[in-house]
């Protein structure tokens, strides 16, 4: 059987999860695996759409799109709250003045991009770029605002940035559910026997990786945008989080809310298929 192709991003909550998977901490019955292929969480997305891997990290705004071909796993994800995207600025600008502002977002497919429009659907003018350049275009008057995501969130003061909103807040707020930010998601035609098995291997590497966490640091550091070491601390305790080992009712629900939203708003596509392999 061929080894299945597996891609997640090199962010540290993702590193930290899938450490303890891909160094063979623990044995994978009936699972083999191709090593990993790591990039930013926008490339990930546009990947799925094209149908590159078996299983791969990808937005939840992503997911809604490849839905036909792929399936949410129940383990992996990065979902909670006091998490989410921020909105940026070098200077504040009110809430009236952002439908004419040139916005940068993390990439047409990321949650961060869904949820701002959602935010603020008169604003037109939006500007993909990768995470990692939204900090410095804003401080370099490129656009007006950014969306941040991932470690940006520690580290935007010190690009002289203030926090316009924050949308994760404003989400939870309107929703009263956590922020569904990404995911893991495997191919449906591997079987449901299969996907239970990587589901099941990933829950394992998420508990290994919480109990060997110095175990975890040289890889996480190795792929690290933020090499400081309580930045990535940070950022994993603020990503993984019990979410992370099992979804469980509330995160479901709070995926199942955040695709009625985008759908409402003529954002996301309508599909028949649900969320989990066997729903």
């Amino acid at each position: 059987m061929k080894p299945l192709t597996l891609a997640y991003s090199p962010c540290p909550n993702d590193t930290f999860i899938f450490c303890g998977l891909i160094h063979g901490r623990f044995s994978l019955p009936g699972l083999t695996l191709a090593p990993p292929v790591l990039d930013d969480v926008e490339t990930l997305n546009e990947w799925a759409l094209a149908g590159r891997f078996d299983i791969t990290k990808l937005s939840f705004h992503a997911l809604a799109h490849v839905l036909d071909e792929y399936c949410l796993l129940s383990a992996g994800s990065a979902l909670g709250r006091g998490c989410g995207p921020l909105l940026v600025a070098g200077k504040q600008i009110e809430s009236r003045s952002l439908a004419h502002c040139r916005v940068a977002i993390p990439g047409r497919l990321t949650t961060a991009a869904l949820l701002f429009s959602l935010f603020c659907p008169e604003c037109s003018e939006l500007v993909p770029m990768r995470f990692d350049r939204i900090m410095a275009a804003v401080q370099a008057g490129e656009v007006d605002a950014g969306v941040i995501i991932h470690e940006s969130r520690f580290t935007y003061d010190q690009f002289g940035l203030i926090c316009l909103q924050d949308l994760g807040h404003w989400w939870e707020q309107t929703s009263g559910l956590p922020i569904p930010l990404g995911c893991i998601a495997a191919r449906r035609s591997l079987g449901e026997e299969r996907i239970t098995a990587i589901d099941q291997a990933i829950r394992a590497s998420v508990a290994w990786a919480h109990a060997h966490p110095a175990d975890c640091l040289p890889y996480i550091r190795a792929h690290a945008q933020e090499i400081d070491e309580q930045v990535m601390q940070s950022h994993i305790g603020l990503y993984v989080n019990d979410f992370s080992s099992d979804l469980g009712s509330e995160g479901l629900a709070a995926v199942q809310a955040f695709f009625d939203r985008g759908r409402q708003a003529g954002i996301l596509p309508e599909s028949d298929q649900g969320l989990l392999v066997a729903s």
